[in-house]
């Protein structure tokens, strides 16, 4: 396959979960990859993977909400690769669970620095670059960022951020040739939506949101890393601005409808990619739980 051939893309949040899974969609498609997260996560585990493929790629482990890890993230890709058509940003953290009322400081301002900082330095630091070669950028936006979060709403108000940062930069740079999305998964299986893991969701939280979703289950990584290789692509010449919910359907759910799916069709599909650590929980997550 090659719908990305000869193309250079980031993935910021490649370490784990939807990220690994849109790096190594884009490597499969031909795209040469820098592989970016965290420090600890296993980002030399995904490079190698994607090599193992046959794929191009390189890591680049830093916290990109500081200034001079977003700037040598994007130099990273210049140096080793000569340009930058693609940036992803799936980085991110959801650390904490809480009523508004008892929603910790320390923990707002950790999910602001970790979810809308970052994306906003990748973006600037990234598009001097994304103008020359006209390419496109791809945010994250979650279907929290249309309907909220209860219990978590500092989180959709950062998606909320990204969806408007990303139409203000598609307006923008249109000039440029410059294209800017958003993909908005809904439930998909990573550690986020593991019973009992980092984010402090239950397996009783679990099985209501399961059963809020019209096709009765959660989706996979590479499901939703699909929507991303569309819109990368140049199948996508013409969409900018624009939001897609790889979301099963749960921003259309009304009530229990995914009760309603029977039991054959509510298995994950197998997929095409060896997607190593979907629930392994980002460093992100980890430090702050320690905190």
């Amino acid at each position: 396959m090659s719908r990305l051939k000869n193309k250079v893309a980031i993935v910021a949040g490649a370490g784990t979960g939807i990220g690994e899974a849109v790096a190594k969609k884009f490597a499969s498609e031909g795209a040469k990859v820098v592989v970016c997260s965290l420090p600890g996560d296993p980002v030399e585990d995904v490079v190698k993977s994607i090599e193992d493929d046959g794929g191009q790629a390189v890591g680049y482990a830093g916290d990109i909400s500081e200034v001079s890890e977003a700037q040598a993230c994007v130099q990273k890709a210049l140096d080793e690769f000569g340009k930058l058509d693609v940036l992803v940003v799936t980085a991110g953290v959801y650390q904490e669970m809480n009523m508004t009322e008892d929603f910790t400081i320390e923990g707002f301002d950790y999910m602001v620095k970790m979810n809308v900082r970052s994306a906003f330095l990748m973006a600037k630091y990234a598009l001097p670059h994304i103008q020359k070669t006209k390419g496109n950028l791809i945010f994250t936006g979650s279907e929290a960022g249309t309907l909220g979060q209860p219990e978590c709403t500092p989180y959709g108000g950062t998606k909320g951020f990204h969806i408007a940062l990303a139409r203000g930069i598609a307006g923008e740079q249109a000039k440029h040739g410059v294209r800017a999305n958003v993909v908005c998964p809904g439930p998909t299986w990573t550690s986020w939506h593991k019973p009992e893991g980092p984010t402090g969701m239950t397996k009783e939280m679990e099985e209501q949101i399961q059963s809020a979703v019209p096709l009765g289950r959660h989706g996979s990584t590479e499901e939703v890393a699909n929507v991303y290789c569309f819109l990368a692509s140049d199948e996508a010449s013409f969409v900018t601005g624009s939001l897609y919910f790889a979301d099963g359907g749960i921003t259309i759910g009304r009530g229990n409808v995914g009760e309603q799916v029977p039991d054959e069709l509510r298995q994950r599909p197998k997929g095409n990619l060896d997607i190593d650590h979907a629930t392994t929980p980002s460093q992100g997550n980890i430090q702050a739980a320690r905190a």
